[in-house]
C-alpha cells in the first residue's frame, strides 16, 4: 500500500507537538483542507477549527471524512497559508462523531504529504483479480490487490522469476462489475520491485499499455470508485 506522508521533525516530537498546538489556537475559525484515504480513494473535505485546549484540537468536519478518520484513527492536515510553518500536518484521533461530524485531534506532527506522487488515480480490491504473467516459456500466476492505471501490486505464491527491471508480458483478468462477465487486458509490463522473504510475494508493476487495454483498465477502476463511494456512504456512524 502506498505510503501517502512521513513524519517530519523539527525539534523534540513534543516540542513539534506544542509548535503546532500553539500555532492553531491562533487560527480557531479558519478552514483546513484534510486528507485521508478509504480504500486507496482520497477523501478530502475542508475542516473548521472550533477550539484547542488540552494538547488537543477540535474540528467540525465533512460526515465521510469524520467515517474514515474513525477508521484510519488520524487524519492528514494540509500546511494553512496563515501557518508560520510550512509543513503538513498528522494528527491522532481522540473523539469522532460522524453524525454530529466533529472530531477531536491529539498527538499532532510535522508531516510532509505525499499524495502529488502518485499520477494515477488507484483502487484496492476486496475481491482478487487474476493476473497470468508470462515471463520466457513460463506463466506464473497471481492476484492483483491494488490497481491504477499506471500499474498494480499483486502476489504471487514464487518470486523466482520475478526480477526487477524486466520486461514481462502479463494477461490481466478484469470482471465487469456490472455483468459479472471476465475482460482479458494483454499488455506489457515492468517488474519494480518484489516484496517479501517468503510466500506470498508482493509484486509491484509498471503497465506498458496502449490504448485499448488502458481504456478497458480505466472503465474497471471507475466501476470499482464507485462501489467504495458507496461502502463509504453506507458505513454506519
Amino acid at each position: 500500500m502506498f505510503q501517502y506522508y512521513d513524519k517530519a521533525v523539527r525539534g523534540t516530537e513534543r516540542e513539534d507537538m506544542l509548535m503546532i498546538l500553539q500555532s492553531l489556537a491562533g487560527l480557531i475559525g479558519e478552514r483546513f483542507s484534510f486528507l485521508n484515504y478509504y480504500k486507496e480513494i482520497p477523501v478530502s473535505y475542508d475542516a473548521t477549527l472550533m477550539s484547542v485546549e488540552n494538547e488537543m484540537a477540535e474540528f467540525a468536519i465533512h460526515e465521510y471524512q469524520a467515517k474514515v478518520i474513525n477508521i484510519e484513527r488520524k487524519a492528514l492536515i494540509h500546511s494553512h497559508p496563515k501557518s508560520p510553518f510550512s509543513e503538513d500536518m498528522v494528527g491522532e484521533a481522540f473523539y469522532v462523531n460522524s453524525l454530529k461530524k466533529r472530531v477531536i485531534l491529539c498527538n499532532f506532527a510535522y508531516a510532509k504529504i505525499h499524495s502529488e506522487m502518485r499520477r494515477f488515480v488507484r483502487v484496492l480490491l476486496d475481491r482478487p483479480v487474476e493476473v497470468d504473467l508470462i515471463i520466457g516459456g513460463d506463466i506464473l500466476k497471481g492476484n492483483v490487490k491494488d490497481l491504477s492505471l499506471g500499474g498494480a501490486a499483486m502476489t504471487t505464491m514464487s518470486s523466482d522469476l520475478l526480477v526487477p527491471g524486466q520486461e514481462i508480458n502479463l494477461s490481466l483478468k478484469l470482471p465487469d462489475l456490472n455483468s459479472n462477465k471476465l475482460n482479458e487486458v494483454a499488455m506489457n509490463a515492468t517488474v519494480l520491485n518484489v516484496i517479501g522473504d517468503l510466500a506470498p510475494f508482493t509484486c509491484i508493476i509498471e503497465f506498458l499499455s496502449e490504448k485499448h487495454s488502458q481504456q478497458q483498465i480505466s472503465y474497471y477502476i471507475n466501476q470499482r470508485q464507485v462501489e467504495i463511494i458507496k461502502e463509504l456512504k453506507e458505513i454506519s456512524a
